[in-house]
């Protein structure tokens, strides 16, 4: 098959493989890195025992989460180097300060205070211990800064120029690199959006406990908790992708006419849902808003905005050709991002309004199943959003923007190593997968594991009581040998008996 002898397109689908498992992980991590921080303060104040519990069990949870983004993220710089190597030397004087800075002061304050979360509690104060869970989440949210800062810079290039061999791209200000014109819009709905994954996942583990009649208040406190993280991003969402849709607009003229489905110069109408016919080059729905993408994107509903075919024609954009441009591709992924915006807006104010009133949602067994559920939404929508950003700028890799400096783009055939065959992309992208498969099984078993123990209290036995060798057996510690110190494992549903704990586990 011609797809096996293409090493650019099997270059792009491993990237893009990698990436898109990667970012399973860094939503979930940034996102419960914040209910982390939340519940650590709820105990801080409260110093209850039912908050110290359930705070230990959101470190668990974010400190697997976060081991996972780690080690897939490795992945992807390693391929810099090997199928983009040509893309590296290009952008290699421009990249290196902010994947620098990004170890260096976001990924170690992360790291370092996240050992104090793991070993310290006991041996530092409770204020110190509290200042390391809002900087654990403070960190990760500032290495997404870092890697933004550098994926920005490949939409709308700044503060750089183009070498004399025309070889690679010169840094000639750090600042207005840093802060190019895409940075803050796609920055700060970035983080909105991995708040609201957070959020999501923190409402699905309690919708499961409140399905499974266990934890039922630290539930009801988690699904509060949740509904009000996930209202408040899902709102800012809307100010965060009109700020970045609006970039586009005036950035990335190519990608907006993909969004909207433009192959000749018109005023974009707002389209719901649709299909592209791409051998018609027309947009097939039964509905749409005329002029509505020109009123979100200008605020007047006249402003004509240039096609794929007239773009094409033109110098800075001539590398495009309408015919194979992944037009349909990127229209159904911008809308579908759309259309989970809804879903995510619809179940936040479900769960907002069946949690805060009685707790009706205790008894809502459809509610709680939407809750379990509910976690996909966000996923969808992010999974989307990145491949509407990065197959909308395609052919490049670097894209040569509106504002950008004269010359500083770079093709994506231009980008790949010259050196590896599609043979070994093959082989390298099969490991990956099987390798992948692994991590995702041990994650989500020790997820599970996690979740089936839950905010449960430690109980140390007396000596002179024997631990059932069936609860060692089929409970939470599975596996450990009869100690004459038994463990039992209480929650809100159990109360120390053997039975009802085994039940529980």
């Amino acid at each position: 098959m011609d797809i096996f002898s293409d090493p650019v397109l099997l270059a792009r689908i491993q990237f893009a493989a990698t990436a898109a498992y990667h970012f399973i992980f860094v939503p979930l991590s940034i996102g419960i890195g914040l209910i982390l921080a939340i519940s650590e303060t709820r105990y801080y104040r409260s110093r209850s025992e039912e908050d110290a519990l359930a705070a230990r069990f959101w470190v668990k949870v974010f400190t697997a989460t976060f081991a996972m983004g780690v080690a897939t993220g490795i992945t992807m710089e390693f391929s810099f180097g090997t199928n983009w190597a040509q893309y590296s030397r290009f952008v290699g004087n421009i990249f290196g300060a902010p994947l620098a800075a990004e170890a260096l002061l976001a990924f170690f304050l992360e790291s370092t205070f996240l050992g104090i979360l793991l070993f310290g509690r006991d041996k530092v104060s409770p204020k110190f211990y509290l200042a390391s869970a809002w900087l654990v989440w403070f960190g990760s949210a500032l290495s997404a800064l870092w890697i933004l800062i550098a994926n920005s810079w490949m939409q709308t290039p700044a503060g750089a120029e183009l070498s004399a061999d025309g070889a690679q791209a010169i840094l000639t200000d750090f600042l207005a690199a840093a802060f190019n014109p895409s940075t803050l819009p796609r920055y700060t709905h970035t983080v909105t959006a991995l708040l609201v994954m957070g959020a999501f996942g923190s409402i699905a583990i309690a919708g499961w406990y409140l399905h499974k009649g266990r934890f039922s208040e630290f539930a009801m406190k988690t699904l509060r908790v949740g509904a009000v993280v996930g209202i408040v991003s899902t709102c800012a969402l809307l100010g965060t992708a009109h700020s970045s849709a609006v970039v586009v607009a005036e950035e990335q003229p190519t990608k907006l006419a993909m969004m909207e489905g433009m192959y000749d110069d018109e005023v974009p109408p707002l389209y719901l849902f649709g299909w592209v016919d791409e051998s018609s080059q027309q947009v097939i729905t039964p509905f749409s808003i005329p002029g509505g993408t020109s009123f979100l994107a200008t605020g007047t509903w006249d402003t004509e905005y240039p096609g794929l075919n007239s773009l094409s024609q033109t110098e800075d954009y001539g590398a495009l050709d309408p015919a194979t441009a992944p037009v349909n591709f990127v229209f159904q992924t911008y809308h579908l991002m759309v259309a989970m915006f809804g879903l995510i807006m619809v179940t936040c104010l479900l769960v907002l309004l069946f949690t805060f009133r009685g707790g009706k949602i205790r008894q809502m067994k459809w509610l709680q199943w939407l809750c379990i559920l509910s976690p996909l939404f966000p996923f969808l929508a992010i999974q989307a959003g990145w491949f509407t950003a990065e197959m909308g700028r395609q052919p490049w890799v670097v894209y040569p923007s509106v504002t950008g400096p004269d010359s500083v783009s770079l093709t994506v055939n231009d980008g790949v190593s010259a050196s590896v065959t599609g043979g070994e992309l093959v082989v390298t992208l099969l490991l990956f997968l099987v390798v992948y498969v692994l991590l995702i099984v041990a994650w989500a078993r020790l997820l599970g594991k996690f979740i089936a123990i839950g905010p449960a209290k430690v109980i140390e036995m007396p000596d002179d009581v024997e631990v059932p060798a069936q609860m060692l057996a089929d409970g939470p510690f599975r596996g450990e040998t009869a100690d004459p110190v038994g463990l039992i494992v209480e929650d809100d549903a159990s109360k120390a008996t053997p039975s009802k704990t085994e039940e529980g586990a």
